[in-house]
This record gives C-alpha cells, sequence and structure tokens, in this order.
C-alpha cells in the first residue's frame, strides 16, 4: 500500500440546488486540480441543495474541500435559504470515505484536518460525526441536525447562559465555534468519515398520493422497523409524475439494493399501487451493481473480472 496512490472519496452537499450560478462556483472549486477527480454534481430543487462526488489523494482533496466549502458559505446566507431536505449550514456536510488504498482512520484525520482548518479560514462552526464524533449521540446527523437550522441556531441562543440547560447546551453545541452558537449567515458544517458511503436511491410509484409513499418509506427505515443501514422518506417531486419513496443507504454490501427495491414492490402491492421504476443518485460502487446483477439473473460464482472493463482500471 505504501508503494500506491491513495485515494478518498468524498460526497459533500451544500445548500443550493437551484442558483445555477451559485452551484458552477461552488464546485467549480473542485475543478482542474491535479490529484483530484470530480465524479458527479447533483442540484435538488425541491430539496435545494447540490450533492457532489468528488475523489482525490488526501492533501489535494483536502484543500480543494476546504476551498469549495469557502465559496458555499461565501455565497450562501441560510437567512433566506429554504428547502425540503434536513441542513444546518451553507456547506452542509462534508463526509469521507475509503476509497483506494486508504482506512478509516486515515480519513478520520483528514475530516478532522478540514474542520480544523475550515474553522480557522471562514470562522464557520464545525460538527463532527459519524467515526469524528465526540458523543455517541453526535454520531448521527439526524441528531446534529435536529430543529434543522433555524431550529438550533434560536435553541443555542436560548439556552447557552442557563445554568439549568448547561447539560443540554453541551451535547448540541459546536465542537469548534467563535462563540458557541451557529453562524447566522453559514449556519455549521458537519466534517465526518465512515467506512461506507452513501448510496441515493429512489423508487417511483404510480400514484400522487404522498402519504402512501410515507407508510411505504417507514417500512423501508431503520428506526421504524426496516432496514438499519437505510433512511427512507416519502416526498413528492415536482418534476416526476406520482410519488417517490426516497432513499438513502449507508451500507449496500449489507443491505443490496436489489433487496430495498423488492420490498418497495412488496409494500407498494399492499395499497394496490404499483412501481414504475427506480433511479439511482450519482454514483455507486461496481460491487453494488454487480450483487443485484447476480440476484436478479441468479447467476453462481459470477465474478467481477468478467466485466471487461475493469481490466482498463488502474
Amino acid at each position: 500500500m505504501a508503494d500506491q496512490k491513495k485515494y478518498i472519496l468524498a460526497v459533500p452537499n451544500f445548500s443550493d440546488g437551484r442558483r445555477e450560478d451559485v452551484i458552477e462556483a461552488v464546485t467549480g472549486e473542485l475543478k482542474g486540480i491535479e490529484g483530484v477527480k470530480l465524479v458527479s454534481v447533483e442540484p435538488e430543487h425541491d430539496f435545494n441543495r447540490t450533492v457532489v462526488t468528488v475523489i482525490g489523494e488526501p492533501a489535494p482533496l483536502k484543500q480543494a474541500l476546504i476551498n469549495m466549502a469557502a465559496k458555499s458559505i461565501e455565497l450562501i446566507d441560510m437567512r433566506e435559504q429554504s428547502g425540503t431536505h434536513p441542513r444546518i449550514g451553507a456547506q452542509d456536510t462534508i463526509p469521507l470515505f475509503p476509497f483506494s488504498n486508504t482506512t478509516v482512520e486515515e480519513c478520520i484525520e483528514l475530516a478532522n484536518e478540514i474542520g480544523k482548518e475550515l474553522h480557522e479560514k471562514t470562522g464557520a462552526p464545525i460538527f463532527f460525526a459519524a467515526d469524528n464524533a465526540a458523543t455517541e449521540d453526535r454520531k448521527a446527523l439526524a441528531f446534529i441536525r435536529k430543529g434543522q437550522y433555524e431550529g438550533l441556531r434560536d435553541l443555542l441562543k436560548e439556552i447557552k447562559d442557563d445554568p439549568s440547560r448547561a447539560d443540554e447546551y453541551e451535547s448540541r453545541k459546536p465542537d469548534l465555534s467563535k462563540d458557541g452558537l451557529l453562524s447566522d449567515t453559514a449556519g455549521a458544517t458537519i466534517c465526518s468519515a465512515e467506512a461506507e458511503g452513501l448510496t441515493a436511491y429512489n423508487v417511483f410509484l404510480n400514484t400522487e398520493d404522498v402519504e402512501t409513499a410515507k407508510k411505504i418509506a417507514k417500512a423501508v427505515r431503520g428506526p421504524s422497523g426496516g432496514f438499519s443501514t437505510t433512511r427512507a422518506v416519502g416526498i413528492k417531486f415536482p418534476e416526476y409524475d406520482g410519488v417517490v419513496v426516497s432513499i438513502n443507504m449507508f451500507d449496500c454490501g449489507a443491505t443490496p439494493v436489489y433487496r430495498v427495491f423488492e420490498l418497495v414492490k412488496q409494500e407498494a402491492k399492499r395499497y394496490g399501487i404499483a412501481v414504475t421504476g427506480s433511479e439511482i443518485v450519482g454514483p455507486i460502487k461496481l460491487d453494488y451493481v454487480i450483487n443485484s446483477l447476480e440476484y436478479y439473473l441468479g447467476l453462481q460464482g459470477f465474478r467481477k473480472e468478467q466485466i471487461l472493463e475493469t481490466h482498463l482500471m488502474g
């Protein structure tokens, strides 16, 4: 491993999916940099966020991500931002994952460095989550984002100097900040590292009934009895006919895509509706595609090397 180049996967999201000039300026900080490859840019109008996938060598990737986040913080004012996806900051998240010849420990170290240097550069508050988290609660983004930007901003101002709520304040305040509060304009940024990356997956239903999509999503997501490695919501995307079960899959090795797809189909059948298709948002690992291929074709003893293009991969 010492003689091979190291690559880390980052899937940051920032809180603007509508203004093309802002999206271009922010993602422009990731372009044309030696050792960094911008894989995809996925703006989501209704969510009003953009998810970026980028792969790079640790040193240039770190600088590119800091520059990207600084540009988000410069151009996005959280006092004016709204959307249907939970968020607490202009540069909402910077999650890192091992990709090639790297370990989770290396990603943890890099995420910590990014958080500290971004805070020094911009003054933006920082939370550390997942494997970087200081407490068990902070491993989950949902805990950090509880109340979203507006709710957490106001809560911290309310309880900061209240001795009777000191424990609550300590549990909710940023890990790094100038004053123990959120920034009014930038909110805060969550920096994290984990072994497995997020796969975003949407399943489309032939109904306009959002409540049915929500019921199906509840059956899919871990906290309400579904798969422990998934989170799901039922939602209407204005640009699509029908409604959507929108799923975040955190470990497609443990919970394959086909298994989630089949459960959604099963649950939809209960309500007399059909699945019309599905969509993978952004990149996905080849192994996760192969395990669904093996399932649907009943393949036995299939090897990745049987895919010709794998022999061109460095």
